[in-house]
Parts: C-alpha cells; sequence; structure tokens
C-alpha cells in the first residue's frame, strides 16, 4: 500500500479548506490537501448564495460573527491579489409591516455591535429609490454598503492555485476513510494508500463531523441542511443592483434576491433539514416556494428566465456557531467545522486563523519565498477589442468561440486545463471559465469542451467525465463506436 508523508494533511478541498492551505503554505512545511472529487470547490463551495455577508446577522461574540467581519474586510484587497471577480454591491434586508420593525432596530444594533460600518435604517420610499422593483409591501430596511458578491468558483480556485504555487500537494480523487492517533501524529485512511501526518486539519464540510469523532471523545453533530436555488438568464441579472434579503417576520423566513458577479439574477435558498449527505436534489414543491417568497420583496420577477435550478448542502452544527481550533482531547488535530453561512465571507479569516495555530503548534517558520500573487485566467469579453485583437494575432484560438451563450474562447478552455490544478472535467472548465454556464446548459458547446479536454489531457472522447470518474458523458458499443449516454 502506498504510503505517503507530510507534516500537515488537510481534509476537504472546498474553500476553507483552500484557505488553510494556502495560508498554511506560508510557512515552512510540507503540506497536502485530500479530497475525494476529481477537483477543488467540489461540495458546499461549489453550490452556495456566493454573497459576502456584512456582518450585522451572526450573534455578537461568536465565532461566526468574528470571522464574518474579519473576512468581509478581506476580501476586495484578496480578490486583487489573487485576480478573482468581487463586487461590493451593498445588501437590503427588507422589513414589511410596522410590528417587525423592532427587529429591524435589533438587527441594525446586532451589526452595530459587530463593528459593522455604514449600517442605516430606510424607509419604504427611500428603498425604492434605491431599488425600483422593491414591492409596496416594504416599510423600511437595513443597508449595508459594505455587502458584497463573489464568484465562489473563482475565490476557491484561486486559493487552491496559489497554495499549489506554493508548494502544496493537491490529492485528488483521494478518499479519507479512516483516521487513527499514532505515537508520531495521525495515519490517514484513503484509497489510495495511507497518510501521515504530523498534524491534520479538519475542513471537510458535511462529513466534519465523523472525521472528528473518529478522534475525538467529545462528539460532534452535523446536519445537511438543504437550499434549492433558482438561476436566471443575464437578461434579468439588472433586476435588482443589491442583495436584497428579507427580515424573517409573520410572513416567515424569506428568500434573497441577488445580482451575481456574472451578471445573472439568482433567487433562493430554501432551506431543510436531510438525512443524506449526498441528497442534492431539488423539488417542485421546494422551488415553488423560491417563486413565492422571491416576489413577495422583489416584483417582476421574470422567473421564465430561468436558466437552472440547483441545490446545494450547508453543514449546520448543532451548537449553531462554527468549531475552529485544535481538539482538545486530540492533540495535533484542528477542526475547521460547522462552516455554514457566512461560512464563504468566513474563509479567508479562517485560513489565516487555523494556520497560524497549526504553524505555531509546529514551530514552523514563514518562509522567504511566498509569492502572494495568482494571476487568473484571460476573460476575453472585458478585453478592448484592440486588445483582443493583438491577443488572437499571439494565440489563434482566442479567436475561436466555443460556448457562445457566455463568449467563452478555445484559449481560455485550454489555459484551465493546463494552468496549475487545471480542470480534468467538465463540470471544472465550466466553474474556471463558464463554458456552458449560460442559457443552453452545454447544450451546444458541450461536445466541442469535450473534444479539447480529451485533445489536451491525452485521453479518449469517451473517457471524459461530468465531474467525479464514473459520470462518463459517452460509452462505448461492443463494435467500439461512442455514442452519447441519455
Amino acid at each position: 500500500m502506498k504510503e505517503m508523508h507530510y507534516d500537515a494533511a488537510i481534509i476537504g478541498g472546498g474553500v476553507i479548506g483552500s484557505a488553510i492551505a494556502r495560508e498554511l503554505a506560508r510557512y515552512d512545511m510540507k503540506i497536502c490537501v485530500a479530497d475525494r472529487e476529481e477537483d477543488v470547490c467540489s461540495g458546499t463551495s461549489k453550490a452556495n448564495s456566493a454573497i459576502v455577508h456584512a456582518g450585522f446577522d451572526a450573534y455578537p461574540g461568536s465565532l461566526k460573527a468574528k470571522f464574518n467581519l474579519e473576512g468581509n474586510r478581506m476580501m476586495e484587497e484578496l480578490s486583487k491579489e489573487l485576480d478573482f471577480s468581487f463586487i461590493k454591491n451593498g445588501s437590503l434586508v427588507l422589513c414589511f409591516s410596522e410590528e417587525d420593525r423592532k427587529g429591524l432596530q435589533e438587527l441594525y444594533e446586532k451589526g452595530v455591535k459587530n463593528g459593522v460600518e455604514g449600517l442605516s435604517i430606510l424607509s419604504g420610499d427611500e428603498v425604492r429609490k434605491m431599488e425600483p422593483n422593491v414591492t409596496e409591501q416594504v416599510v423600511g430596511a437595513l443597508y449595508a454598503p459594505t455587502g458584497g458578491i463573489v464568484c465562489p468558483f473563482g475565490l476557491t480556485i484561486a486559493l487552491a492555485e496559489n497554495a499549489c504555487d506554493n508548494g502544496v500537494e493537491f490529492l485528488l480523487n483521494t478518499e479519507v476513510t479512516g483516521i487513527e492517533k499514532t505515537s508520531e501524529g495521525y495515519d490517514l485512511t484513503t484509497n489510495e494508500g495511507i497518510i501521515h501526518a504530523t498534524y491534520v486539519i479538519n475542513a471537510a464540510g458535511v462529513y466534519a463531523d465523523e472525521f472528528h469523532n473518529m478522534v475525538s471523545e467529545e462528539k460532534l453533530t452535523i446536519i445537511p441542511r438543504k437550499g434549492d436555488y433558482l438561476l436566471l438568464d443575464k437578461e434579468a441579472g439588472t433586476h435588482v443592483s443589491h442583495t436584497i434579503f428579507q427580515l424573517p417576520g409573520k410572513m416567515g423566513k424569506g428568500v434573497l434576491v441577488t445580482p451575481t458577479v456574472h451578471g445573472n439574477l439568482l433567487t433562493g435558498p430554501t432551506a431543510s433539514d436531510v438525512e443524506s449527505k449526498e441528497d442534492v436534489s431539488t423539488t417542485a414543491g421546494e422551488l415553488s416556494d423560491i417563486l413565492t417568497k422571491a416576489a413577495f420583496g422583489v416584483k417582476n420577477i421574470p422567473f421564465r428566465q430561468v436558466i437552472t435550478s440547483f441545490s446545494g448542502l450547508r453543514a449546520h452544527e448543532a451548537g449553531n456557531d462554527f468549531v475552529i481550533g485544535e481538539v482538545k482531547d486530540a492533540p495535533g488535530f484542528f477542526d475547521a467545522a460547522g462552516i455554514e453561512s457566512p461560512g464563504l465571507t468566513s474563509a479567508p479569516a479562517i485560513g489565516v486563523y487555523v494556520a497560524k495555530l497549526v504553524a505555531e503548534k509546529a514551530g514552523a517558520k514563514k518562509k522567504a519565498d511566498f509569492n502572494s500573487v495568482r494571476k487568473g485566467i484571460i476573460d476575453t469579453r472585458k478585453l478592448t477589442l484592440e486588445e483582443r485583437s493583438k491577443l488572437i494575432k499571439e494565440d489563434p484560438r482566442y479567436g475561436t468561440i466555443i460556448c457562445r451563450c457566455e463568449g467563452v474562447s478555445e484559449g481560455e478552455i485550454v489555459d484551465s486545463i493546463t494552468r496549475t490544478l487545471g480542470a480534468v472535467s467538465l463540470d471544472g472548465i465550466k466553474r474556471r471559465v463558464r463554458a456552458g454556464m449560460g442559457r443552453c446548459q452545454a447544450g451546444f458547446c458541450g461536445p466541442k469542451t469535450m473534444e479539447i479536454l480529451a485533445r489536451e489531457t491525452g485521453r479518449d472522447i469517451e473517457d471524459i467525465c461530468k465531474n467525479r470518474p464514473g459520470s462518463n458523458m459517452l460509452e462505448k458499443e461492443e463494435g467500439g463506436a461512442a455514442n452519447e449516454r441519455a
């Protein structure tokens, strides 16, 4: 059986694991990230609201409040350093009745205690001046100018690429199935062999309780909480400009309506606790619930322009807060568990905090040659005509459009495959350059993208998968010809 030795092993290649890996890469340590999927950003990190929360919602003094505020303050500078999309568009929490104004005031006071800057309470008319499509039922709103939106794929992949460029090894398609304490640290049993690690960081999302409970007598319970979303075409992307939340009131808890950094409109999520940690189904009832609740706060949402629906699982811990730090009865084992909303916002700050804990425990010194800068994939849609013409002369592949909905060129797809931690699946390409993310949902560009992926990776086209191994898009007949799967 293959044996691998590391100073620190991180379980989970989502935004939290990648943020910790990037920060831990600053230190002179041998580090790996183990993830069962074929790519980073394949769990909760790929299916969420993509919101950078201002920080007014978390209970004062909680870890959620601490890391939300710190992560929010880091995001803009980090987006420049790592070259991912971020927009500080501000957020509004709508109030629908005079009797609920007290709740709005409480939310404001909570935000002030948490250190959120620039909060104010607006009248209904002031809200409608900012957002003309807000309904007449709105009597007031909490305005948070520091709220924002981000590309969750872009953030996670940027963190992971930068960590990898600085020496972190990513062991993908590597599922951890067991953990044992040893005299020198921990042995992680995986489908690829044994990982011997002095320190372990548990950033396994909805499975974090299972790994924690393998080494500790103080048990954790993670409840998978499913949320459904509806994504609308870019033609609907300007329907609102701020992220619109709803204050829980006599009508129940509402859903958000927000633009995305890519120009779409997103609505959701629902919230239902499920038994299976693999249940990412959507149901007609839940999606219908989104339609009803979203329309209560924002009128005339063009739901006929929905291009896809999806769901994600939040890792809700029974104590209703993040669980972060060294486990008391398992020295050298560090949790980053129960990371639900505002986990995406908090990720950069959690990364700094956990990496510092591990490095101090290990007595590790900082590297002199850490490179904090990462350059993303060229987005030809953002280039001037002159810039694009110059690029096409240098590499004609940037003049061949593969995904017409999103305007993605062959050059961008090739870059997404051949760069650090490059895509090995169709979903990996989609998350990096948005080929297949538009209104046709890969109906036209899918086959050509498969051809490019097969060519660049040297694989047969029938071996190309949508995501994890086994999700092949084509299968061979006995005669040898590849047929598209139904």
